[in-house]
Order: structure tokens, then C-alpha cells, then sequence
């Protein structure tokens, strides 16, 4: 073989390579599904936590990933249809926002890996066998940590020591809500509580349940973390305030948008580290060898300028305990 047969063969041989190279580079592009049971607008920030947790991890948005969204707004009943569209479009991983979404996911698919961001008990909603060993195609992150729900009661008696008759606002359609009444329930008498359930499954249920508080005449309000519900959020926050009625939430979104006070896990960085089990199932770990993982970071939050339009004073020994007050 001469030299130029031989430079030929060298020539095409590195081509071949960067051929087959960026091949291998085109493959590398991982489609992502995103399921919530909330609208656009309520996850936005988390929705970002979670994408800033993938570019910590190399992933950028239409170079080595694409990511899916679809958005219930509430609705929980177009979950499965959505989850659907996710798994016809062959996404790698299915990640999902909520207990309601993840239970979607979970009947649609038993193949797909789903990532949970923040769906509480999902060893008590049969999501997955166990925390340690999640056993089938789900894994990820709960909100969900025994004594936080009875926290918030605690708080409300804190701020409103007259309050022994409390409200809950719940969408019973949750799988998680009525597990959480029933955590609050068993230590309300321990605090003096009665407590007041109201049930809402969407934003004409939320009109009907603030017009039977109204003239029960509750001295607090307790309102559960739900997608629905947070996704009107702005709906009930006003209605609260119109009531003049001390509420709590589960997150701070609620604050910032005006509700009264809240005490729960700090989303964000939920969010974050769901980012981390992608990266996993994504070099190849399987769902059911991912521990489930609770949350780490807590957070309590206080709004001023709500506290003053109702006319409460926060005493000063609680708003020393927050994290954040808004004045």
C-alpha cells in the first residue's frame, strides 16, 4: 500500500469518527415530560429551581435536553389525558408535581421512570412500597414530614390563642388531604381545636366553602397544600382577608401573593434536587434503586402588611421564629 492509499484510508477513517461522533452527540438529546396538576403561573419559580438544578448538572434546554410541560390548572381529571400525550411523545423521564400528578403518571405508565418533586406520603397514597426501596418505576422527593400539618395548627394558636374553632380548607379529591385532616385531628384536642372542614374541588366550590365559613364564624383558618388550591390561590387569599380571618398556608407563594402567614418544606430546593435524579436514571440508575428522599429545609413566613388589614398583631415571640416577614 503506498503513501496515498494509506492517507486516504487514515482521511476516512477520521471522518468515519466524526461521523459516528456526532452521531453519538445526537443521541445524547433527553426528552423530559413535565406533569403538574397546577397552572404555568404557580410553578413558575419551582419550575425554574428545577431547570437551574439541570444546568448545575450540564443540562441545557435544546442542546442536550427538551423538556415536555403540561399543566392540569387544577383540573385533576385532565391529568391522565396529559400524562398520556407525555408518554406518546416517548419521553426519557416523566417528572411530576404533586401527589394528584404523580398518581397520573404512575397508572399511565409502568415503564417510564417517574420523578417526584414534592408529592406528600407516597407510601400512604400507594405511590410507591417504600421510602428506602420505592420497588417499581417511581422515586424522587416527598413534602411530606410527620408534624409539619400540626405545625401550622400549633402557629394558628400561637398568633390566635381566642381561636377554638378553626377552619380547613381541603380538596378531598387529593389523595393526600384527607390523610393530613386526619394527622390534625388527632392532636386538635390537645390544643382546645375544633375543627371545621370544608371540602373544595375546584374555584365555585371555594366561593360555596368561604360563604358556610362566613357564618360559622371560625376563629382561624388552616389551608391544605393542593394544586387546585394553589392554583387559586389569589381567590382564596382574598376571600380570607375579606373575612378578616387569620389563615396559614403550606408555602410561601401564598404569602407573597398576600395570604397571611405559612410554614412548610422551602420548594425550591424540592425542585432542585429533583434535578439530581434525572442526571441519575438518565447515566442509567433505575427508579427502584433510588431511595426516596424527605424534606431538609423548612421555612416560615410572615406578611405585615395582611396582618394589619385584618387587624392582627403578631406577637413579638413568633415573629422572632420566622424566616422571612413581609412588611
Amino acid at each position: 500500500m503506498n503513501k496515498k492509499m494509506i492517507v486516504s484510508v487514515v482521511v476516512t477513517l477520521i471522518l468515519a469518527s466524526f461521523h459516528l461522533a456526532e452521531a453519538q452527540q445526537a443521541k445524547k438529546i433527553s426528552r423530559i415530560g413535565y406533569l403538574s396538576g397546577a397552572s404555568a403561573e404557580r410553578d413558575k419559580s419551582w419550575r425554574a429551581a428545577f431547570q437551574q438544578g439541570l444546568q448545575e448538572l450540564g443540562y441545557l434546554e435544546d442542546k442536550n435536553i427538551i423538556i415536555e410541560q403540561r399543566y392540569a390548572v387544577g383540573q385533576f381529571e385532565r391529568l391522565p389525558e396529559l400524562a398520556a400525550e407525555l408518554v406518546r411523545l416517548k419521553v426519557d423521564v416523566l417528572v411530576v408535581t404533586g401527589a394528584p400528578a404523580a398518581h397520573a403518571a404512575k397508572k399511565t405508565t409502568s415503564t417510564i421512570p417517574i420523578v417526584m418533586t414534592n408529592a406528600a406520603d407516597p407510601v400512604g397514597t400507594g405511590l410507591v412500597a417504600s421510602l428506602a426501596h420505592p420497588g417499581g418505576n417511581v422515586t424522587g422527593l416527598s413534602d411530606f414530614t410527620a408534624g409539619v400539618i400540626t405545625k401550622r395548627l400549633e402557629l394558628l394558636k400561637d398568633v390566635v390563642p381566642s381561636a377554638s374553632r378553626v377552619a380547613v380548607l381541603l380538596n378531598p379529591a387529593n389523595p393526600t388531604n384527607p390523610l393530613q385532616l386526619k394527622e390534625i385531628q388527632a392532636v386538635a384536642p390537645a390544643l382546645s381545636v375544633t375543627l371545621l372542614p370544608f371540602e373544595a374541588k375546584g374555584p365555585d366550590d371555594i366561593d360555596r366553602a368561604f360563604t358556610t365559613i362566613g357564618k360559622e364564624r371560625p376563629g382561624a383558618l388552616l389551608v391544605f397544600g393542593d394544586p387546585m388550591l394553589g392554583t387559586h390561590q389569589k381567590q382564596i387569599i382574598e376571600l380570607a382577608v375579606k373575612s378578616r380571618l387569620p389563615a396559614i398556608y403550606s408555602t410561601r407563594p401564598n404569602v407573597e401573593t398576600g395570604g397571611l402567614m405559612s410554614y412548610g418544606t422551602n420548594f425550591a430546593d424540592l425542585f432542585r434536587r429533583a434535578a439530581t435524579y434525572v442526571d441519575k436514571i438518565l447515566k442509567g440508575s433505575k427508579p427502584a434503586d433510588l431511595p426516596v428522599e424527605q424534606p431538609t429545609k423548612f421555612e416560615f413566613v410572615i406578611n405585615l402588611k395582611t396582618a394589619k388589614q385584618i387587624g392582627l398583631t403578631i406577637p413579638p415571640n413568633v415573629l422572632v421564629r420566622a424566616d422571612k416577614v413581609i412588611k
